[in-house]
C-alpha cells in the first residue's frame, strides 16, 4: 500500500506525471500553490501557504512528488495521504500538515476536472445553497476604539454579517490594566458600531486568570466567541474554561490531522472547531474531523488566513458538512492581483459565496502574475506592537 504500483488500473485521470509549486507576494504574505499534471492532460491546484516558512513547504512539495506522487492515479486520495503522512514520517506538523493538504486539494481538483464535476460533489453534495463567511484582516489601521468602529462599518457596508478581530494588540500572557482597559473599549466600540456577529480572537496566548477575566469583561458584548484563548501546551484546561465561558469556545487552527485533534475531542476543549483544510490534511481528513466533531456536538467553523484558493475549497469542503456554521475569509483585504493570479476563485457576495458550477475548484493560477509579484518572505510579529497592521498603514 504504500508503494505506487504502475499495474494497477488507473482512473479516467491518468497518472500524476509532474509536479510544480508556485508563490506570489503580497503586502501581507506570500500564497503558495502546488500544481499538479498528469498524463492525461489535467492538472489540479491546492494551496500550500505557510505564514513564515513557504521555502520550506514548496521544498517538501517537490521533494515528496518525487516520493509519493509521480505515477500515482490522482483518484487514490486514501492511499496517497497514507503514503505521504506515514511513508514519509510526518507525525504531524506545521510544514507537513500543509503539504499533505495542499496536495489534497489538487487531488480533488483533478479528480472532478476528470469526472466534470465541481469537487464538492466528490465530497457528500450540497446540504446548503449558499455559504456563510465571516470577515477577517479589516482592522489594519491604529489600534484605537474608534479607528476599528470606523473600519467595522465599512466591513458591514460591503455586506459581510459577521466579523473577527483580534483587540489585545501585542498582549502575551497577561495584560495590564490599562491594555486590558483598551482592549475592551475596543470591543465595546465595534458592538456599538455594528449590529452583526462578532467573533473575538485569542490567538492562543493567555494565562488562566487573564483568560478567566477576558470572559467577564467580554459578557456584555453578545461575542459569538472567543477564539483560542489559552495556548495549546495547555488543553487540558481548555475545558474548565469552557465551563467558566458565557460564549461558545472555539479552537483547533494548530492541530494538522485526526491524530493532532484527538486531545481536543478527549477533553472536550472547545464548543466550535477550526480545522483549516491547507493545514489540517484537506478535503480527506477535514471530513473526518467534521464528522468526529458532529459525535461530540461540536459546530465547525474552519480556519482560513490563506488565499482565495483556499477559501474557494473550503466552500467545496463545507457545502457537504451537517455541522457547519461560518467560514473565515481574509479576501476582501487582498490586493487585486491575487485574484488575478487565481483565476476563478469564487468571491464573496453579501457575505456569502454561491454553489460553485465550474469542474474541480474552477481554478487556474496564472504564471505571468506569479511573474510580476515574487515572493518577499517578510515575517511580521504579532507580538510586537503594531502587528494588526499586517505590514500596512
Amino acid at each position: 500500500m504504500l508503494t505506487i504500483d504502475t499495474t494497477r488500473p488507473v482512473g479516467p485521470a491518468g497518472r500524476i506525471s509532474r509536479v510544480e509549486t508556485l508563490t506570489l507576494g503580497t503586502a501581507w504574505r506570500d500564497f503558495s500553490y502546488v500544481r499538479i499534471h498528469t498524463d492525461e492532460g489535467l492538472s489540479g491546484v491546492g494551496e500550500i501557504t505557510h505564514p513564515y516558512r513557504g521555502r520550506e513547504t514548496t521544498s517538501l512539495t517537490e521533494a515528496m512528488a518525487v516520493r509519493h506522487l509521480i505515477g500515482a492515479d490522482p483518484f487514490d486520495v486514501e492511499e496517497i495521504w497514507l503514503r505521504m503522512y506515514q511513508g514519509d514520517f510526518l507525525r504531524g506538523g506545521d510544514v507537513g500538515g500543509v503539504v499533505v493538504s495542499g496536495v489534497d486539494q489538487a487531488l480533488y481538483d483533478i479528480m472532478g476536472k476528470a469526472l466534470g464535476v465541481p469537487a464538492y460533489r466528490l465530497t457528500g453534495g450540497a446540504c446548503r445553497d449558499r455559504v456563510r463567511v465571516y470577515a477577517n484582516g479589516w482592522y489594519t489601521g491604529e489600534r484605537d476604539p474608534a479607528e476599528f468602529a470606523a473600519r467595522a462599518k465599512d466591513v458591514v457596508a460591503r455586506g459581510y454579517t459577521a466579523l473577527k478581530f483580534d483587540p489585545f494588540g501585542a498582549g502575551l500572557g497577561e495584560l495590564s490594566r490599562a491594555e486590558l482597559r483598551r482592549s475592551i473599549d475596543i470591543v465595546a466600540a465595534v458592538r456599538e458600531a455594528v449590529d452583526v456577529d462578532i467573533f473575538i480572537e485569542g490567538h492562543a496566548r493567555f494565562a488562566m486568570p487573564t483568560a478567566v477575566r477576558l470572559l467577564r469583561e467580554l459578557e456584555p458584548y453578545d461575542v459569538g466567541w472567543f477564539e483560542e484563548p489559552l495556548p495549546w501546551t495547555h488543553i487540558e484546561r481548555y475545558a474548565e474554561l469552557r465551563r467558566r465561558a458565557p460564549m461558545p469556545i472555539s479552537g483547533g487552527e494548530h492541530f494538522h490531522n485526526r491524530y493532532e485533534y484527538a486531545r481536543l475531542f478527549a477533553t472536550g476543549a472547545v464548543d466550535i472547531i477550526q480545522p483549516d483544510l491547507s493545514m489540517a490534511g484537506g478535503f480527506t481528513e477535514v471530513r473526518k474531523l467534521a464528522a468526529q466533531a458532529e459525535v461530540h456536538a461540536m459546530l465547525v467553523a474552519p480556519h482560513n488566513s490563506n488565499s482565495p484558493v483556499c477559501t474557494t475549497a473550503s466552500v467545496h469542503a463545507v457545502l457537504g458538512m451537517p455541522n457547519f456554521t461560518i467560514l473565515e475569509t481574509f479576501d476582501g483585504m487582498l490586493e487585486e492581483h491575487v485574484f488575478a493570479a487565481v483565476r476563478g476563485a469564487l468571491p464573496v457576495v453579501d457575505g456569502h459565496i454561491g454553489l460553485p458550477t465550474e469542474p474541480g475548484l474552477g481554478i487556474e493560477l496564472i504564471d505571468e502574475v506569479f511573474a510580476e509579484h515574487p515572493p518577499s518572505h517578510r515575517f511580521w510579529n504579532m507580538f510586537a506592537e503594531g502587528w494588526e497592521k499586517r505590514n500596512r498603514t
